[in-house]
């Protein structure tokens, strides 16, 4: 899959596209990086790429034909039907579901705003998708493309060095989409804290059981939506019920 980033600070990403685990899918090539400069596609001495608002206001606002000629190179050099995705306060949010799908696509154009975000013109021409992190705004798209970029790299296959690690995440239908249990490494006592007798038992049975008990407890009292879709989806057996009760 091709990810083409398109970004005012490409230099941002060379950090991020060769440190960390998730590096193994960016250098193999699983998961191709490219990223393009929107000023490059600009026209003067200047390069300009953004302008004032039309009816006032503070800030500037990202011009759409640099935006466009970029766009339109990098769909003639990828010969697909790739979305372009905005990063946008106003997208859908980014979840667990929405990172498997784009781990096994062909990729995308993924378009960085900057200053008080683009021309709506180009918007309506040339963006197909659009996400959000969350209910607050970035300085620029380029985290939250960083974010999508992550999630996806460490789904690949070989990228996480235990196989099945990513299945233990939270919101992964592995665990019915609840939140992830404490964990818990040497010593076995820290300041004065125990780690849970049930983990040093060697019972695998009662592990799972205290590690699934632990998950509808941190679903329930920090994300009771995520429960209630669990709930609703018949993912709770009368066991966890029985466990919840008695919170």
């Amino acid at each position: 899959m091709q990810f083409d980033v398109v970004t005012l600070f490409p230099e941002l990403f060379a950090p991020f596209l060769t440190t960390g685990i998730t590096r193994r899918a960016f250098e193999s090539g699983q998961v191709k990086v490219k990223l393009s400069n929107p000023r490059d596609y600009a026209e003067g001495n200047y390069r300009r790429v953004d302008d004032r608002p039309f009816g006032g206001g503070p800030g500037m606002v990202m011009m759409a034909e640099p935006l466009s000629h970029c766009v339109a190179r990098l769909r003639e050099e990828r010969a697909d039907d790739a979305p372009v995705v905005l990063f946008s306060p106003i997208g859908q949010p980014l979840t667990h579901t929405a990172v498997t799908r784009w781990a096994s696509s062909q990729g995308a154009i993924l378009l960085c705003g900057r200053y008080e975000g683009l021309d709506q013109r180009f918007i309506d021409t040339h963006v197909t998708e659009q996400i959000s992190l969350g209910d607050f705004v970035l300085s620029g798209g380029e985290i939250a493309a960083m974010a999508l970029l992550d999630a996806v790299a460490r789904l690949q296959p070989g990228v996480l060095s235990d196989a099945d690690s990513h299945a233990q995440d939270s919101f992964n239908p592995a665990l019915d989409g609840l939140l992830d249990c404490p964990h818990y490494t040497r010593p076995e006592v820290w300041q004065g804290k125990a780690v849970p007798e049930v983990l040093l038992s060697g019972h695998h049975l009662r592990i799972e059981r205290w590690r699934r008990d632990q998950r509808l407890m941190l679903t329930a009292r920090l994300r009771p939506d995520v429960l209630a879709q669990a709930r609703q989806a018949g993912l709770l057996s009368p066991e966890d019920e029985a466990v919840l009760l008695r919170l």
